[in-house]
């Protein structure tokens, strides 16, 4: 937090005392709302977290998919999204009714299968799920809750379902669908910056492609980023393959290392389009006027079981009735 506050960050501060509101703030975030919020992290540290929240409002800095999980998981609470015009690539790229029809062609094959959805995805989508994961859980839902003898349709994201393929041994059924922040990233200029950098060492998000990953000497999701970071004594120099925004936190975190932005094709770092449309503005406005609010849609019912055995308190075993049944 700055030692001196801008005006609008203070009137945040002060509409958030009136209004008893908590923050929550995604690491993609400009730094500026991040340095305000209450709660800072990836998408499943926030869901967690957003059930944990004891006052009436939480205002979630974010895209539209993560605001809706939040009032799933809380749903007496008001959660306001700053822009409800914040939206996802992932998201747009698997429409629910054509995943219903996708998974009524696979049982018409007799295909025993289960559906894994990134959370990058609609309320629709989580639905007609059999489990929600996020990049920090993913791993362990697809080895431990997914049971044997079942295929796997994973969507939308088919960089991290290939990901997933290759450190679990599970074949899966890939949706064509990608993140439009980690799909560019330049493989030219990380071997330009590797060559100018000897010493670094290559963090990336497992939503970036196959050619990224393999030139990375760590690949994890936002919150393994950062304890992976923190296990350097020595300062360090990092080339950061994520959303751009994420270096704040590591900054924050761990200020005596370097932290290089690794270049998309078109531009010198990548910036999500969607997380930008938070703005300190729009925050305020969303706070003052108690809208943009995410009212509680029919298919939420269903999501939310979905999501609770998958994010808060998955079972041991998978012995819950399942879509893919």
């Amino acid at each position: 937090m700055p030692a001196i506050l801008d005006d609008i960050s203070a009137e945040i501060l002060d509409l958030k005392k009136r209004i008893g509101a908590t923050i929550l703030a995604h690491y993609y975030q400009d730094g500026e709302i991040q340095a305000l919020a209450d709660i800072t992290g990836d998408s499943l540290k926030l869901a967690r977290e957003a059930t944990q929240v004891d006052s009436p409002v939480i205002v979630f800095c974010g895209v539209l998919f993560m605001a809706e999980t939040a009032k799933m998981l809380n749903p007496s609470k008001t959660v306001l999204l700053p822009d409800l015009a914040a939206g996802c690539s992932l998201v747009d790229s698997c429409p629910a009714d054509k995943l219903a029809r996708y998974q009524e062609m696979l049982r018409i094959n007799d295909r025993k299968f289960q559906t894994v959805c990134y959370i990058n995805s609609s309320a629709k989508v989580k639905a007609l799920s059999d489990w929600v994961v996020t990049s920090g859980n993913a791993e362990d839902v697809v080895r431990n809750k997914v049971p044997p003898g079942y295929e796997i349709l994973f969507v939308p994201d088919k960089h991290l379902g290939r990901y997933l393929q290759e450190v679990t041994g599970r074949e899966m059924i890939l949706w064509d669908g990608s993140c439009m922040v980690h799909e560019i990233f330049s493989v030219g200029d990380l071997l330009k910056m590797k060559k100018q950098h000897p010493g670094a060492k290559t963090i990336a998000h497992p939503e970036c492609p196959k050619n990224i990953l393999e030139m990375a000497d760590y690949v994890g999701g936002t919150e393994a980023m950062i304890k992976h970071v923190g296990g350097f004594a020595a300062p360090t120099t990092f080339l950061v393959a994520t959303e751009a925004n994420m270096m704040w936190q590591l900054e924050r975190r761990y200020p005596q290392n370097t932290y290089l932005p690794v270049p998309g094709i078109t531009c010198a770092c990548n910036n999500c389009p969607h997380m930008a449309r938070n703005t300190l503005e729009k925050i305020r406005d969303c706070m003052l006027n108690g809208e943009p609010e995410i009212h509680w849609q029919p298919e939420f019912d269903r999501a939310k079981e979905v999501l609770t055995r998958s994010l808060l308190n998955p079972p041991a075993t998978s012995t819950v009735p399942v879509m893919g049944d």
